[in-house]
Parts: structure tokens; C-alpha cells; sequence
């Protein structure tokens, strides 16, 4: 049975990481200092970092006990496993996907909390799109694929989407126990998105802020994840 709003009291909030030394504090500052109304929880998926990344969340640890939990992989396996890793320590009603770095802005949380709080959907994007011709700091490449992602996923899927490779994403913790994720990597948001879409859940997409990184400060995707995305979409059309 769905979660009743009524009985959403705890945030769970999943950030899979990896070589971000020079991020981690500030976003797992910023996601604790917003007022959201519910209880948060922290899990940080540690994803094999060579850098220093692991010392710092032990210390932060110690500034936010009882709220942030921390799991150490000791190789690198990809966003799609550490995500998996991670929602087997979610104790919240509502589980959000936040990236290590600082692409996107956890202020944005009330308004695309609201939507599952209201019970007007089960699944929320946070679409860079909406309302924007080209997000700041998004090459003209990464500008083509994610669009020709969102209307393949709309061509396959019948709902019409324009963002899908979003990372916020936002679940009711019902509607992930009722899938099976296999994703080792950035395949996580198509795998997710087709499982969804096909289960008929209500998705809604509401516009979020959003400042893209070059490659030289630490983004990590590349050309290969793109076709793995697409491949991925089409996949699990014609598979569970």
C-alpha cells in the first residue's frame, strides 16, 4: 500500500561519492542546514575515494551524529552500485538522490518534496529545463544528449519527460522496495526512470536551479555512460 503523507516523517537523503575532498563538507552542510519539516538522514556512500574524502566524513560524523551515516566500498564501483549499497540503510518515508558535488542546489528540496508531501505524486524529477533554454554551465554536447534522452524516454515510455538524467530524483520509499535495480553505474537514472514509468507511478517533474562542472573540476561522466543510458532506456522497454 502507498505511504500515506500523513506518515511521512523522515527524509533520507543518498549521496554516493568518490573523489570529492573539496566538496563533501559544503553539501552535506547545505542539505543539513535546509528546513524541509521532516527528519533527515544522511547516507554517504564513500565509492572507493583515493583522495581524502573518507577522513573528512569520519570528522563530519562527529559534527552530525545520529544524522549522517557513512559506508566505505573499498574499490570504485560506479554511482548505480552505491546507490543500491545505500538504500539498504534508508529508514525514511522519502528518499532523495544527491550528487557529491555542487551541481545542484539542496535548497531546492521544499519544492520538490511538495508534490509527495501534498499526495499529488510518487516520484518527483527536478528538471534543469523547465522554464530554462540551457542550464548555466552545461556544454552544448551534455545540452543535445540529456535532450535527446528526455524525448526517447517520452517516445518509449509515453510520459512526457524533459529531464531525465536529472540526479534529483525523489522516491517515496514504497515505490523503490517495489523495484529490482541491477545498475552498476550512470545507467542508475534509465534503469530507475523505465521501472518507474512502467509501473505506472505518478511522476512529476518541477523546475530546480543548477550550475554545470567542467571536467577539470571533477565531472565524471562520459560519452560511453550516454549510450549506455540510451541502450539502457531502450532495455527495459521490452524487459523487467
Amino acid at each position: 500500500m502507498p505511504i500515506d503523507p500523513k506518515d511521512i516523517k523522515k527524509l533520507s537523503v543518498l549521496i554516493p561519492c568518490y573523489n570529492e575532498e573539496d566538496n563533501i563538507t559544503e553539501v552535506i552542510d547545505r542539505v543539513v542546514a535546509v528546513d524541509t519539516g521532516l527528519d533527515l538522514e544522511i547516507i554517504v556512500v564513500d565509492d572507493g575515494s583515493t583522495d581524502r574524502t573518507i577522513e573528512i566524513l569520519h570528522d563530519l560524523q562527529k559534527k552530525y551524529p545520529g544524522i549522517l551515516k557513512v559506508h566505505e566500498s573499498r574499490v570504485n564501483t560506479g554511482k548505480g552500485f552505491a546507490i543500491r549499497i545505500a538504500l539498504t540503510y534508508v529508514t525514511g518515508e522519502i528518499v532523495i538522490i544527491q550528487d557529491a558535488d555542487l551541481e545542484y542546489d539542496p535548497e531546492d528540496y521544499p519544492k520538490i518534496l511538495a508534490p509527495i508531501l501534498k499526495g499529488e505524486a510518487d516520484v518527483v524529477y527536478g528538471s534543469r529545463f523547465l522554464g530554462k533554454s540551457r542550464p548555466e554551465g552545461m556544454k552544448f554536447l551534455n545540452l543535445l544528449a540529456n535532450r535527446m534522452l528526455a524525448f526517447f524516454a517520452t517516445l518509449l515510455y509515453g510520459k512526457h519527460l524533459t529531464d531525465e538524467a536529472t540526479c534529483y530524483k525523489v522516491f517515496r520509499r514504497d515505490v523503490l522496495d517495489s523495484i529490482q535495480l541491477t545498475c552498476q553505474r550512470f545507467e542508475f537514472c534509465p534503469e530507475v526512470t523505465s521501472k518507474v514509468l512502467k509501473k505506472k507511478y505518478r511522476l512529476i517533474e518541477v523546475p530546480i536551479n543548477y550550475r554545470g562542472r567542467t571536467t577539470l573540476e571533477g565531472k565524471k561522466i562520459k560519452l560511453i555512460d550516454g549510450i549506455e543510458a540510451f541502450w539502457t532506456l531502450l532495455k527495459y522497454r521490452f524487459k523487467n
